[in-house]
């Protein structure tokens, strides 16, 4: 059994992105849910879809009029437009009631019945990791570059990018990083990050030392608050 949504790195450079959404999922059409927005506290309403393991749960099991903590793949359409893949939920208390098949149990996160459901990171936490391939401090932007997993039919999905608030040196241009990202409204903003190693180039060769770097970011206010 899993004792948080997002599982530890296995990996020095294992790609990844994300995180945690609480709020409710309003479907755009009530009998074709796969699409809709999820909507948080603040009444943002944030484009989502739902991933087809989760579909069986929502329909028989959730009540989604109510708030769920929801574990969704981020993803940027543009630099503005935040998109939601909702992958799972974390609800232990929710979870741990369910009495059916491990098909119907969420596949993603399989919890006990004792555990909390609150989150030591807190709300709207992302990890993200990946190839650091724009940085612009004046500005607070980045782009992260980040590789998807070999389908099980042996397929390589292309990598896609995500826009980010926050600020790091020029100097880690075309470093992996393994980042603490937190929402706020539509935007992904850096809390922390750690420079794990330099990417080889195109020839094949590396610059600088594999040695990881960590510098802390402070936290930027929620809007709000």
């Amino acid at each position: 059994m899993r004792d948080h949504p997002i599982s530890p790195v296995t990996e020095p450079l294992q790609y990844r992105a994300i995180g945690i959404v609480r709020g409710k999922y309003r479907p755009n059409d009530q009998d074709q849910i796969t699409r809709g927005h999820l909507v948080d506290a603040d009444g943002l309403e944030l484009d989502a879809v739902v991933l087809g393991r989760v579909m069986t749960l929502i329909r028989r099991h959730l009540d989604i009029n109510k708030p769920h903590l929801w574990v969704v793949y981020p993803r940027c359409r543009d630099s503005d437009h935040l998109h939601l893949q909702i992958a799972g939920i974390w609800e232990p208390s929710t979870l741990g009631q369910i009495e059916s098949d491990k098909s119907d149990s969420t596949e993603l996160v399989k919890t006990t019945k004792n555990q909390s459901d609150e989150l030591q990171e807190g709300d709207d936490y992302f990890s993200i990791r990946g190839e650091l391939i724009y940085t612009k401090p004046a500005s607070d932007d980045l782009v992260i570059k980040i590789r998807q997993q070999s389908r099980a039919n042996g397929s390589h999905p292309l990598p896609f990018k995500l826009n980010l608030k926050g600020s790091i040196p020029l100097k880690y241009l075309r470093n992996f990083v393994s980042l603490d990202v937190r929402r706020n409204g539509t935007h992904l903003c850096l809390e922390d990050y750690k420079v794990i190693a330099h990417m080889p180039t195109r020839g094949g060769k590396k610059g600088g030392d594999n040695r990881s770097i960590v510098r802390k970011v402070a936290r930027k206010p929620r809007e709000g608050s």
